[in-house]
């Protein structure tokens, strides 16, 4: 007795200090030798945290640009965050430190890099010709803000406007300013009084690189002549300009204007324009002007050789089209299409055959860049249609409310679920190839296949093939289906407990390897699927309604307290008989005329067709008792080998057989505890048939401790996590409300029902239940939010006809484990310290009749665990691992001694805890609230790792964040991108070979031939030497408090700091950039050479001439 008394001593005094290691001595000596057996591999030089892989779509996207040689798109968003997609499996995101808007993005194309622009007004030059790239450098305006940029093809002067109105010019190889400015007033008339407003365009004209056209807001277009340093012509309309483009001519250009119209002007006559259309205005009879438009935000103006040209434009709908979607309107000749989108347009972007703009430009393609998609029109194809998109950016196709992640799956999983999947794809999509076709994959050098499960708020689930760090999706299940949906606001019940979203995922319970699938839904609804490659009717949907109440019947004595009557099988059609006698029978309103024994949601009650994939076994919900609602779902295990679902709320908890469809344990979660209850509770009230109000943990004398003991976090932290999510997971509300007492009509208060102790984590296993046993058992651990674990066993009949005929019994074994803070997590260890797998059926297929070999596969489905412990001798002992919001424990079965101990954290608590596997080896990784991630060794708990990553900025993350097998991990970043991130050092020295290249070399197409005469006449395209006008020896330097160079961390200073795969990327791409900065310098020397040359030779001839001038040619 006294050794028990030293041990609990112990574990206060580790519970005081973070660190435990002076008590897993201490216990471990008095736990024997045994435990010390056991050779634990993994080391901290095994771990190292970095991300991966960003999935989904760029949230809030901005700027949109696509490199025609290269083939990338590029995608800028609000938050300074950069997209780049070649073709699929090819992308990359890169960010912008400072976090503000991306303006616009400009490819120096078939270079390998690319220009962006923020809203704080700087420019970065990024390099694309290494796998992850990096700023190389980085221009901060000071005094002016920048509004357009504009880089003409194969130039290496930037031309960037201003909201004065004024036009600067970077060198974008050394990130310079030019001292050639093109001020506003200069370019303007001057008779004109009022300032034309900022920079909304520059082009330069195609056929002429020294003419600049110049779009200010006011609706005044100037065409600038860049070596007279002075305006040739001026257009001015009253509308305001939102953009313009050119002819590929060069003789006419078209602008788009915020009354809806598009004028076409021809460049020589600057009075009026050409044309004025009205794309979407009703012509009126009396050739009045049609009604104004809504503004047009964006035209082109492309042309082909073998038709007529096509006018693309964004917007220009007439004001009284209310309701309309966004559209983009196509023109091509007489035929005007109008295609609607699914979401506001944020830019659009012709894809030509030709990088050259003097060029016919043969559009293809058109990339439209939705709020919430990215789309790809095809312009060669009759009706527009679109290609269908091989990236993974429908994450977000309905919010995503809960996430899992399997790593390392059975390798026939990811062909079944692609199989089903193939058979849902949409008709109608383009028939050519995804003209985003550049950069090259990188090597796979992991081989085992991943899958990411997603939930939805709208009942979806979506399977996603994840593996060697590619998503793409495989299946999609929609639960939604089996529920009757209200046609209008007013038709749906009023037994709703959420005010929208009442199909909503909120839990998912997988097993891979017998494919069971359940899922928990926020109207507290179970429903368990099996995986079938065969279609099949089900006539009758099977269901069950549990009663699930929170409630202390105290005219039965505690000892009385164990599992009410067992039913018999013929009990499953009216399981509400399985419940405490003290409550009303099954009636659908209560004495009182309270809304009593209905669920939240109505099955259908016709016949379901099921496709191929998963299909329904079992529906299972909770229903109202006595005017209170059911309590949503926290927590939900399925074991595919006993047949069992089990889940619980913060009522209780309530075991079914999913085979029988039969209610087997339905207890209140203080029932549990029978009368071993630490916190000896009492009822309120002496009452029998009172309302169910929260009797419990407002008045109790040990247990009101406990929730200021734990930093006010968890129960109320856990309990709000597990409620209020599929509201809060919108993409505009991320921690709004986070109780659900909103929408109910309950007279129990919020505060009481999160006071609850709640069912958090269930595990099926076969183990010691008893300290006395001598064998292990299928049981079930049970922990809740106030850190008791319980066992339940489980005892089963044996399998075959015998399984479905005989009942299932369940009782609780009496034993009870403590830890600080709710339980998140449980696993089981053998003897040698490896990892214990719930025991699990293989997968077969249940729609077609069994053959001959019945017996065998029936014998194959028996129960039997997969531990490699029950088949060794008895004596052979397990390990239970317990994880919880603030400690873990390895406990010792059967002894329940805990042999270690580890204090996770003293002042926050973690959200996501899992037992994964990683290098032939175990640990236990933890996610907190704090930003922490740590793992800890099996058994022994070592710290192995502890990074401070990132802090809990929204619920989205809490709920999401998820650890798996291999070192791998993910959360939901943004309501629309997944964050892929690693723990381990191998993957993360593989991961600069298992990226993709964005950069391949690719020759630049050739000019377009001139012709003989136009060059003759000199009718072809005019070309300029920037580097006389704008370099310094000819405009001088520019003024040093404009803008300041700031180095990017590309440079070589930042590279040393930079981790070891990417400092050769960069260091080598600096040297690149560095010699071929020398070779421009040793060119500009030989061309300077030349020009002395050339000088002195025309200098001489010169001379000749004047000598010979009066001279006859007989005379020479």
């Amino acid at each position: 007795m006294r050794k028990f008394n030293i041990r609990k001593v112990l574990d206060g005094l580790t519970a005081v200090s973070s660190a435990a290691s002076a008590s897993s001595a201490a216990q471990q000596q008095q736990a024997g030798n045994r435990e010390t057996e056991i050779q634990e591999t993994l080391q901290s030089e095994h771990f190292q945290l970095c991300k991966t892989v960003r999935h989904g779509f760029p949230y809030q996207p901005s700027a949109l640009a696509f490199d025609p040689v290269q083939k990338i798109l590029a995608i800028g968003t609000q938050t300074g965050a950069l997209r780049l997609f070649g073709r699929p499996g090819v992308e990359c995101y890169c960010q912008h430190d400072s976090g503000a808007a991306v303006i616009q993005l400009q490819f120096l194309i078939n270079e390998g890099a690319l220009v962006s622009a923020l809203a704080d007004d700087t420019l970065h030059l990024w390099n694309l010709r290494q796998k992850r790239p990096a700023i190389l450098h980085s221009l901060k305006f000071n005094r002016e803000r920048i509004t357009f940029c504009h880089l003409p093809f194969q130039s290496k002067w930037l031309y960037v406007g201003t909201e004065r109105g004024n036009i600067h010019i970077v060198n974008v190889e050394s990130f310079t300013l030019s001292g050639y400015v093109i001020m506003w007033n200069k370019a303007i008339e001057l008779s004109s009084k009022s300032h034309p407003g900022p920079i909304v365009h520059i082009s330069d004209n195609p056929m002429d690189e020294g003419k600049l056209l110049i779009g200010f807001e006011s609706g005044t277009v100037v065409l600038w002549d860049l070596k007279s340093k002075k305006a040739d012509y001026r257009y001015t309309h009253d509308e305001a300009i939102h953009s313009v483009a050119w002819h590929h001519e060069g003789k006419q250009f078209i602008c788009s204007h915020s009354d809806g119209t598009l004028t076409i002007w021809n460049v020589k006559s600057p009075t009026k324009p050409f044309q004025t259309i009205t794309p979407h205005g009703k012509q009126l009879k009396d050739g009045k002007k049609p009604e104004p438009c809504k503004p047009i935000l964006k035209v082109e103006y492309k042309t082909t050789r073998a038709g007529e040209p096509f006018i693309i434009l964004s917007g220009g709908l007439s004001y009284d089209t209310v309701g309309r979607r966004p559209c983009l309107t196509v023109m091509h000749g007489k035929s005007t299409a109008v295609l609607e989108m699914d979401y506001s347009i944020v830019d659009f972007l012709t894809l030509c055959e030709t990088p050259y703009p003097n060029d016919f430009q043969e559009p293809y393609a058109v990339v439209v860049l939705l709020e919430k998609d990215l789309v790809l029109i095809d312009l060669a194809q009759n009706g527009y249609p679109i290609f269908e998109n091989p990236y993974p950016l429908t994450i977000h196709e309905s919010p995503v409310t809960c996430c899992e992640y399997f790593a390392d799956c059975p390798v026939d999983l990811i062909p079944a679920l692609y199989s089903v999947g193939a058979r849902q794809k949409r008709q109608g999509y383009s028939k050519k190839e995804w003209p985003i076709s550049g950069g090259n994959w990188g090597l796979i050098t992991q081989s085992y296949p991943e899958i990411i499960i997603t939930g939805h708020a709208d009942g979806s689930i979506k399977f996603w093939d994840a593996s060697a760090i590619t998503l793409q999706v495989l299946y999609k299940l929609k639960t939604a289906k089996v529920f009757e949906k209200s046609r209008n606001k007013d038709d749906r019940p009023n037994t709703d407990i959420v005010d929208e979203d009442p199909y909503a995922i909120q839990i998912i319970s997988w097993c891979p390897e017998s494919r069971m699938l359940c899922i928990a839904g926020v109207s507290a609804h179970v429903i368990i699927y099996r995986f079938s490659k065969q279609e099949v009717t089900t006539e009758v949907i099977p269901m069950l309604e549990v009663r699930l109440l929170y409630e202390i019947n105290d005219v039965e004595s505690p000892d009385g307290e164990q599992v009410p009557p067992l039913p018999t099988p013929g009990t499953g059609s009216n399981p509400q008989s399985i419940v405490p006698q003290s409550h009303p029978s099954t009636s659908s309103s209560s004495s009182d005329g309270l809304r009593d024994n209905v669920p939240c949601l109505k099955v259908k009650n016709s016949p379901l067709k099921q496709s191929p994939g998963y299909q329904i076994e079992l529906v299972i919900q909770l229903v109202w008792v006595s005017g209170e609602p059911p309590q949503q779902i926290t927590s939900l295990a399925v074991n595919s080998a006993y047949g069992l679902v089990v889940f619980g709320n913060c009522n209780g908890i309530a075991m079914v057989d999913y085979l029988q469809k039969t209610v087997l344990l339905n207890l209140g979660t203080i029932e549990l505890y029978g009368s071993n209850d630490p916190y000896r509770r009492e009822p309120r009230s002496p009452r029998k048939t009172r309302q169910p109000s929260g009797a419990g943990l407002c008045d109790i004398n040990e247990g009101t401790m406990v929730p200021e003991d734990r930093c006010k976090s968890p129960t109320s932290a856990k309990m709000s996590r597990k409620l209020s999510l599929p509201t809060e997971l919108k993409p505009d509300l991320d921690v709004k409300d986070n109780s659900f007492s909103r929408s109910r009509s309950s007279s129990v208060t919020s505060i009481d029902k999160e006071s609850r102790e709640a069912i958090s984590a269930l595990h099926f296993c076969e183990t010691f239940t008893r300290k006395a046993d001598t064998s292990p058992s299928p049981c079930l651990w049970v922990g809740t939010t106030l850190g008791t674990v319980l066992v339940i066993v489980l005892n089963l009949p044996p399998g075959g006809e015998q399984r479905l005929l005989q009942p299932v019994i369940v009782s609780p074994t009496g034993t009870i484990l403590r830890l600080k803070g709710a339980i998140l997590r449980m696993a089981f260890l053998d003897t040698t310290g490896s990892l214990v797998p719930p025991a699990h059926e293989p997968w077969r297929e249940h729609n077609v009749p069994e053959d001959k070999d019945e017996k065998d596969k029936s014998k194959k489905r028996r129960p039997v665990s997969v531990s490699p412990s029950s088949s060794q001798e008895i004596s052979e002992n397990q390990y239970a691992v317990i994880c919880s919001e603030k400690q873990a424990k390895v406990i010792s079965l059967p002894s329940q001694n805990c042999i270690y101990k580890q204090n996770i954290t003293e002042t926050s608590f973690v959200l996501r805890g899992d037992i994964v596997s990683l290098s032939n080896s175990i640990c236990l990784a933890c996610f907190c609230a704090n930003g922490h991630i740590m793992t800890f060794s099996l058994p022994s708990l070592r710290p192995l790792l502890d990074v401070y990553y990132l802090p809990l900025t929204n619920m989205r993350i809490a709920r999401t964040f998820c650890f798996t097998n291999n070192g791998q991990a993910l959360y939901l970043v943004s309501p629309t991108e997944i964050q892929r991130l690693t723990y381990s050092q191998e993957t993360c020295e593989n991961l600069q070979e298992m990226l993709g290249e964005l950069f391949t070399p690719v020759e630049t197409p050739e000019a377009p031939n001139r012709g003989f005469f136009k060059g003759l006449f000199g009718g072809g395209a005019q070309s300029l030497d920037r580097e006389e006008l704008f370099g310094e020896s000819a405009s001088g330097k520019a003024s040093r408090s404009l803008a300041q160079h700031i180095p990017g961390p590309g440079g070589i200073e930042g590279v040393k700091g930079a981790a070891s795969g990417v400092v050769g990327e960069l260091a080598r791409a600096r040297l690149a950039l560095d010699e071929r900065g020398q070779k421009l310098g040793e060119l500009e020397e030989k061309t300077a050479a030349m020009l002395y040359s050339a000088d002195s030779f025309s200098k001489h001839a010169h001379e000749m001439m004047l000598k010979y001038k009066d001279k006859k040619w007989y005379q020479f």
